[in-house]
């Protein structure tokens, strides 16, 4: 009696599926390589319709990969964005939640998470997380960690070339840079001449103003180039095949209106992704991310076991793989704590990525920020651009609107940003979009519950303090 020739073909289907199916689809798990800009405004940046900065290097790297065109973070500060993007968790439920503070004992962080998976996980540049334990990467030298230095210190790529060759398993490595951090002192400004600058429309023109911008942009043309040494030191170890490189801009920069804010030059962060013969090259995608969104796809990746509510974000590996352009998540979302930066001026957003939906839980309240509008210790202006703009707003209506723009905040605000990504016009009380702003309104309010976030009681000293020592009051755990 002949055995049924069907079987054999169908057990080997079998055993072809259960291979393919393990989520890497047959893929060695790659090496990731991270590359962060310190406080660059997304669409200053040509791959995003920037007018003026000089970026060869990142230009080649978007035409070699997939750039994200609706990438965010939640807070447009440096230490909760990078919390988020370390840990997977939004800033209420890692627990850093203001800038200056920490997150919550036994959170775990690509160290742990990847580290557990066989990976060597480094980081060079600046850190600006904590605690320690939470945030245990492998300290890399050769990048200047402090991002206030005037100027910044030199770097060099021996450090990172050597935790690159390391032969002990695949690497995690974070080049995280600190241009273009103010003070803006690197780079060669007489490439921008002030006078010949369109100034984007948030910002107040004035003579200072032009000069800080190209001073600015002069960094963003620095920071530039040390990507183009950190990508030519990969190629160098013979590792690029092999590396999923990210590239992400991080928050706003800090001019008014970007940084310290919800609104989309704040939050909307640039990103692009390669990873050679894997993620598709010169092409862009619409699919919503956001950074708590990196690490449970660098895990599924990496061949790990992301169980339902480890994480807050949700993994784009198919994205990223070109398999779809559809998004994983409807909305992105993002808060602001505004102590200690100055007084309270709690603000909590939502968008869809292509609408934007505000709220500003102390609208009666003036906003301030120290950095923007104060003075150093030696009594000296920190940003001496913005005296200019209030200086000159009693007979500048346009320079006024800023001012109050950026000061007296509506309860509500709603943007159409795909078309306005400025945010100059504000629908709040267009019927016409009534309904874009209930759905956004109530996607919000599930957040925040969730999130067991208590809106304005939040923003106060002693919760900021008390997330400090690593006592957090308020929030999901």
């Amino acid at each position: 009696m002949t055995m049924p020739l069907s079987k054999p073909p169908i057990l080997l289907a079998f055993l072809i599926w259960c291979l393919c199916s393990n989520g890497l689809q047959g893929m060695q798990a790659p090496n990731v390589l991270i590359i962060m800009a310190d406080e660059c405004t997304y669409n200053d940046l040509p791959i995003y319709g920037g007018r003026h900065a000089k970026t060869p290097h990142l230009d080649r790297l978007a035409a070699e990969g997939l750039t994200f065109d609706r990438a965010y973070v939640a807070s447009a500060m440096c230490q909760p964005c990078r919390s988020e993007l370390f840990t997977g968790l939004y800033p209420m439920r890692n627990g850093c939640a203001w800038n200056h503070s920490a997150s919550r004992p036994g959170v775990k962080s690509l160290p742990h998470l990847l580290g557990d998976l066989g990976y060597r996980v480094g980081l060079a540049g600046k850190l600006h997380v904590k605690p320690a334990d939470v945030f245990p990467f492998e300290k890399v030298a050769g990048f200047d960690p402090n991002c206030v230095r005037d100027p910044t210190r030199d770097h060099e790529v021996l450090g990172i070339r050597r935790f690159m060759e390391r032969e002990e398993g695949p690497f995690c490595l974070v080049v995280a840079l600190v241009e273009p951090h103010v003070p803006w002192v690197m780079g060669d400004p007489t490439q921008y001449p002030p006078d010949t600058l369109h100034l984007p429309p948030n910002l107040a023109d004035t003579p200072a103003t032009r000069e800080a911008y190209g001073r600015y942009l002069a960094e963003i043309t620095y920071m530039d180039g040390q990507v183009g040494e950190i990508l030519a030191t990969l190629a160098a170890t013979g590792a690029a095949e092999d590396t999923l490189v990210l590239f992400t801009s991080e928050q706003g920069s800090q001019f008014p209106g970007n940084k310290w804010t919800n609104w989309d030059t704040g939050l909307h962060t640039g990103l692009i992704a390669r990873w050679p013969d894997h993620v598709p090259a010169g092409k862009r995608t619409s699919a919503l991310v956001q950074y708590a969104d990196v690490v449970p796809t660098l895990m599924a990746l990496a061949g790990g076991d992301v169980g339902p509510k480890q994480f807050d974000g949700v993994s784009f590996r198919r994205v990223l793989l070109g398999e779809t352009n559809a998004s994983s998540r409807a909305f992105a979302y993002g808060m602001h704590n505004n102590i200690p930066e100055g007084p309270a001026y709690p603000i909590r957003t939502i968008t869809d990525g292509t609408y934007r939906y505000l709220r500003n839980l102390a609208p009666h309240e003036v906003y301030i920020e120290k950095h923007l509008m104060g003075w150093t210790g030696e009594g000296k202006l920190n940003n001496p651009y913005w005296a200019t703009w209030v200086r000159e707003a009693w007979n500048h209506p346009n320079t006024y609107a800023l001012v109050k723009r950026y000061m007296h905040r509506p309860a509500e605000e709603l943007y159409h940003t795909a078309s306005d990504p400025y945010e100059m016009t504000n629908l709040i009380e267009d019927a016409d979009h009534s309904q874009v702003k209930a759905t956004l309104a109530e996607a919000l309010e599930g957040w925040l519950k969730d999130q067991q976030d208590p809106g304005a009681l939040q923003d106060t000293h002693e919760a900021h303090q008390a997330a400090k020592e690593g006592e957090h009051l308020y929030g999901r755990p």
